[in-house]
């Protein structure tokens, strides 16, 4: 076959593909149709509460000139290591050549989509006047590349995004067709990926930890605390949904993978931690005017304690989590290992949010104790962009199960 003939066949299926694609995702069991109306009913609640925030501004929220990142800020720091967690199914299928990894790596590259979708919601809701986006276009604006880490972050998510809509779209659409992929169009992209999901998280961290005023932040441990409990988090939700498909859809899933995602964990998890300890040491042995937001955090500080319970519960889910973990039933019995991959996630979601990001901003520069709880808006937003954020998923899972189980394929026309 010709290349044009080759071409013109390819550019004919290209409508089929799509609309095959917008089937399976709109078709499904009557549990399917349930979980898709209650994530765009909450959905829905978090667009009115973020129509209300842009309505009357950013007052409707408990964020103020003292702690000026919050809930909405908290949330995108833990997904873009959820994002970046995602990469822990490639590692294994492509550097380490593990066979029963390649059949799942593709949940890997779901997530980290679906995630990188939710921390540009999140950043979105944030800003309080998105029609200023237009600040930050290049010729327009002032992008301030490349001495802004603000732009360097703008660079790795929407990079990072591309990468995986590219390997993911590729995959599915060489399946669908019945071809091999073709390696030099995926795998060189596959290893970018690998060293851009390292990058994402790192950025990120710099962009807190570069922040002279913020001594809760000027830590060079920020950014390896960001990769290990990314590599905890984005697993263990792996985990998780390979558990449900494995159950409740009967999916024929090799238990191999499972194993070597909490093999991961294992140790991640135990890093974690140990950087925990290492952190909580250095700021109370040495004392100093420093340890005061660590002081408010763990133990509360002029009779101010709002963060307490948070950070506490976030250390006793990953303790929870690591026993868990190092025990033998997390690899025999799937119950045990749901709790210890939901607490593990919890825990993260915690320490990385509400435990690290507010924090930074008490006492503020001024040395005053202003204290940040989220509001009922805050919440039902983060809410909606959760929902969002799931229905990507729960869309991508639907779309690309089928055809990389070999249901849907693309038939000839008579």
């Amino acid at each position: 076959m010709s290349d044009g003939v080759a071409t013109a066949r390819h550019s004919r299926s290209y409508p089929r593909f799509l609309l095959r694609m917008l089937a399976l995702s709109t078709e499904g069991s009557a549990a399917f149709y349930g979980w898709m109306t209650l994530l765009t009913a909450v959905f829905l609640v978090g667009v009115h509460a973020w129509a209300r925030q842009m309505a009357d501004g950013m007052v409707v929220t408990h964020m103020t000139d003292h702690v000026s990142w919050g809930l909405y800020i908290a949330n995108f720091t833990f997904l873009v290591g959820v994002a970046a967690g995602g990469v822990m199914m490639v590692i294994p299928a492509y550097l380490y050549r593990d066979r029963e990894m390649h059949d799942v790596v593709i949940l890997g590259e779901i997530l980290a989509v679906a995630a990188i979708f939710m921390c540009l919601a999140f950043v979105t809701v944030d800003l309080g006047r998105p029609d200023r986006f237009w600040h930050m276009f290049p010729g327009i604006g002032r992008f301030n590349f490349p001495i802004s880490m603000l732009t360097w972050d703008v660079l790795v998510l929407n990079g990072y995004l591309l990468l995986n809509l590219h390997v993911v779209g590729y995959l599915l659409y060489t399946r669908f067709l019945g071809r091999t992929p073709d390696p030099k169009w995926y795998v060189p992209f596959v290893m970018v990926s690998i060293v851009w999901a390292i990058s994402i998280h790192t950025v990120t961290a710099f962009l807190y930890c570069g922040l002279g005023g913020r001594p809760f932040w000027n830590t060079a441990l920020l950014a390896p605390r960001f990769l290990t409990s990314a590599f905890v988090a984005g697993p263990a939700f792996v985990i998780v949904t390979m558990l449900f498909l494995k159950k409740r859809l009967r999916l024929p899933l090799s238990s191999k993978p499972i194993r070597t995602l909490v093999s991961i964990v294992r140790v991640t998890i135990l890093v974690n931690l140990l950087m925990i300890a290492s952190e909580v040491f250095t700021e109370f042995y040495t004392g100093g005017a420093h340890t005061a937001s660590a002081q408010y955090l763990f133990f509360g500080l002029h009779g101010k304690d709002a963060l307490v319970p948070w950070i506490w519960t976030a250390i006793a889910l990953n303790v929870l989590a690591a026993v868990l973990f190092l025990g033998r039933r997390a690899m025999t019995d799937a119950r045990v290992l749901t709790v210890a991959c939901v607490a593990a996630f919890a825990g993260c979601w915690i320490e990385k949010g509400m435990g690290l990001i507010v924090p930074g901003f008490v006492p503020s520069t001024l040395h005053e104790v202003v204290e940040y709880v989220p509001s009922v808006v805050e919440w039902k937003v983060t809410a909606g962009i959760w929902a969002f954020g799931l229905m990507v998923f729960t869309v991508a899972l639907k779309v690309a199960i089928p055809i990389f189980s070999g249901e849907e394929r693309l038939s000839p026309r008579p």
